[in-house]
């Protein structure tokens, strides 16, 4: 009898821990947090990258057990999409309460900038959702000492703008902020983005923060397909060496101020810095806002013997190691 007491007792004992365990991790990530963290609940999520999204976000502790507390609530199939503001005191029964009620936050603005926009249409984008003045905002970005005492990247002698440092990502702005506010909030993005792992590269190539972003915004622009993103900028790097042109229409449309299909003579004979059919070398900066993807491509290229590459109509590329071959492949592009 005594045994079976003590076998009793233990069960209990085990129950009372796992209850105990269970709250603590459904409980609070950090219940004397102040942290307000933004989480975007796309529509028709499931509950599976829901708890991902929250756990990433550190907003709870255990998956398993989120998804257990919505299912034993009844709270899995109410969740409303929206832009939420959940404090990190918040638990999972709260964070539930919250994303079934719909509550969401509207004081935000979101605004999706693609790879490879240029300041201006940064500045129209922003202009056009209520959130800045497109003049104020192209004054900022022409002037990059406003923003130098912040940015220790910004203070190297060749960067002249912040063309290509207005980091493309998804962002949630406030209705409030100024255009200097929004353009802190990019700059502290590409700051992020741009690890010490890439400076190290960046070093060892001998290459300036400006010139990288600069041959990563080319890539950005004459790339389609990732996998050819590295492939491109190995052609570029061994046009370089040679003191070849690097000739990428993409900063000719640069200075043309649109994106034209087909260049013609006249255009290619642009006298600009910014014309690398007619300069060899890099541009003086960068033409776009290049991608994590573009600017890995410029740090670490791929090994390859071409000279030459020409757009094909899916959007890939032809390399040619030799002229011959490359007026060939443009032929054969242009009868398919």
């Amino acid at each position: 009898m005594k045994k079976l007491f003590i076998i009793c007792i233990f069960i209990v004992l085990i129950i009372a821990s796992g209850l105990v365990y269970f709250n603590i991790q459904t409980g609070p990530y950090d219940s004397s947090s102040n942290k307000q963290v933004l989480v975007d609940i796309k529509k028709g999520s499931s509950l599976d990258s829901l708890s991902q999204t929250l756990f990433e976000k550190e907003l709870i502790k255990n998956k398993l057990f989120f998804k257990i507390t919505a299912k034993v609530n009844n709270m899995d199939t109410g969740i409303k999409a929206g832009l939420y503001n959940i404090n990190q005191s918040r638990s999972n029964k709260e964070i539930l309460d919250i994303l079934n009620s719909g509550r969401v936050y509207k004081d935000l603005v979101k605004i999706t900038i693609p790879e490879g926009f240029e300041a201006h249409q940064i500045a129209d984008r922003i202009s056009q959702l209520g959130l800045g003045n497109k003049d104020k905002f192209m004054d900022l970005v022409n002037n990059p000492v406003n923003f130098s005492d912040d940015y220790k990247f910004l203070n190297e002698g060749d960067i002249l703008s912040l063309e290509g440092y207005l980091f493309p990502d998804t962002y949630f702005f406030d209705k409030k902020y100024s255009e200097k506010d929004i353009i802190n909030v990019m700059l502290k993005r590409f700051d992020e983005i741009y690890t010490d792992e890439y400076k190290k590269v960046q070093d060892e190539k001998n290459l300036t923060l400006n010139q990288v972003i600069s041959l990563a915004s080319i890539i950005e622009r004459e790339a389609r397909l990732d996998k050819e993103r590295s492939v491109i900028a190995g052609v570029f790097y061994n046009r370089m060496n040679i003191n070849m042109p690097l000739q990428s229409c993409a900063t000719v449309q640069y200075i043309l101020g649109h994106r034209k299909s087909n260049l013609s003579f006249d255009d290619i004979r642009i006298d600009s810095p910014y014309n690398t059919y007619k300069n060899s070398g890099l541009p003086p900066g960068p033409i776009a806002s290049p991608g994590k993807k573009s600017i890995e491509a410029a740090l670490y290229p791929q090994n390859v013997d071409y000279l030459y590459f020409v757009a094909k109509k899916d959007g890939s590329h032809s390399f040619s190691k030799t002229y011959n071959d490359h007026l060939k492949r443009k032929v054969e592009n242009e009868s398919e």
